[in-house]
């Protein structure tokens, strides 16, 4: 019953990479983004898109899929006080040889001096950064960070796709609309 009071978008929400419906640039089966997932070989990668194109859901996608601890800030709300935190328990984690996913939703929401203050641990491998942001990381977001992140840009859902997940959503009796 719990699993009901949750939105039905968190409900549906893609928990494999093949579940993802749309930004096939990305992730068909050839192309980087998919190969880092698939492989758990990931770096440092900034997703900047419109909302809504599945930047999150990516994220979430690679905290489920790979060997890594996974942590999560969201620009907004955070600071440098946070970004510490994290990147202790993750220097303790790699000393017993686990590597930890920060994603950073709304990064070009950082200032220059947080942004700054995380640049050493994604350079020495404490964290592998996901950023997420609707704006242009070429200009919201620190070069030294761009330089050292592979910079994925996702697309507006077309058409097609957004009739895929209504008809997947209706069609679904355990966590969509189907029953």
């Amino acid at each position: 019953m719990s699993q009901l009071r949750e939105p039905l978008a968190d409900r549906m929400r893609p928990t494999t990479i093949d579940e993802i419906v749309g930004q096939q640039h990305l992730l068909n089966q050839n192309a980087l983004l998919y190969k880092m997932i698939k492989n758990d070989i990931m770096k440092s990668i900034i997703l900047y898109g419109p909302p809504g194109t599945g930047k999150t859901t990516i994220a979430s996608v690679i905290a489920k899929t790979t060997q890594s601890e996974f942590a999560e800030l969201n620009a907004v709300e955070s600071g440098k006080k946070d970004i510490e935190t994290i990147c202790k328990k993750a220097k303790e984690s790699l000393e017993n040889g686990k590597r930890t996913i920060l994603f950073i939703d709304e990064i070009h929401r950082f200032n220059k001096t947080q942004q700054d203050y995380l640049l050493p641990f994604v350079e020495h491998g404490t964290v592998i950064l996901i950023g997420a942001t609707t704006e242009n990381p070429y200009f919201e977001v620190v070069p030294a960070l761009v330089s050292r992140s592979v910079i994925f840009e996702l697309k507006p859902i077309e058409t097609d796709d957004i009739k895929e997940l209504v008809t997947r959503t209706m069609q679904d009796s355990e966590k969509g609309l189907g029953s």
